[in-house]
C-alpha cells in the first residue's frame, strides 16, 4: 500500500500569509525564527534562523464538531513551495517521536488508533492502520505537546 503526506492546501496558507483570519479568527502573529523547532505545515521543512513565521490557530477539520481539534501551528511569514505529496517522511519531522491517530470518514477519531510512534515508524504505522476499513486518513501530530503537524491519506 502506498501511503501519501500531505501538506496544508496551498490557498488556504496564502490568505493566513497575507494577515487572513485563522480559525479564531484572529490575524496570526509574526515571530523571526530562531531555527528551532519551527516547522510550516505548507513546505513542510523547518523555517531556518533569522526567517520569518506565523504562528496561527489551526482546525484540520472542515466543520465543528467535538472531535475538531484546534490547536497552533506555524507557517513560513514569506510564500513556500507546498511539499510534495510523497511517501517519505516530511522534513520538518525532526522529533524522536509522534502521535499517530486515525480517523473516520465522519472526521472523528477512530478509538484504538492513536498512539506515540517513534518518527522512522510513522509510514509503516500508517500503513497498517489504513488496513482497516474504518481509517479514512490520519493526523500526525506532535507527542509532546499535541499540535497537528500533517495529513497522511492512501496514495
Amino acid at each position: 500500500m502506498s501511503i501519501q503526506f500531505k501538506a496544508l492546501p496551498t490557498e488556504a496558507v496564502r490568505a493566513l500569509q497575507r494577515g487572513g483570519p485563522d480559525a479564531y479568527g484572529h490575524t496570526p502573529e509574526r515571530r523571526i525564527s530562531d531555527g528551532d523547532g519551527v516547522p510550516c505545515r505548507h513546505c513542510m521543512k523547518n523555517v531556518a534562523a533569522g526567517e520569518g513565521y506565523l504562528i496561527l490557530a489551526y482546525r484540520p477539520f472542515p466543520e465543528l464538531q467535538p472531535y475538531a481539534e484546534t490547536g497552533p501551528i506555524f507557517l513560513h511569514a514569506d510564500e513556500c513551495k507546498r511539499a510534495a505529496e510523497v511517501d517519505a517522511l516530511p522534513e520538518m519531522l525532526a522529533s524522536s517521536d509522534y502521535i499517530v491517530r486515525g480517523y473516520g470518514k465522519d472526521d472523528r477519531i477512530v478509538y484504538g488508533s492513536g498512539a506515540v510512534i517513534p518518527t522512522g515508524d510513522i509510514a509503516a504505522r500508517a500503513k497498517t492502520l489504513f488496513e482497516r476499513e474504518d481509517i479514512a486518513y490520519i493526523h500526525v501530530r506532535s507527542a509532546r505537546n499535541n499540535c497537528y503537524q500533517c495529513r497522511i491519506e492512501r496514495a
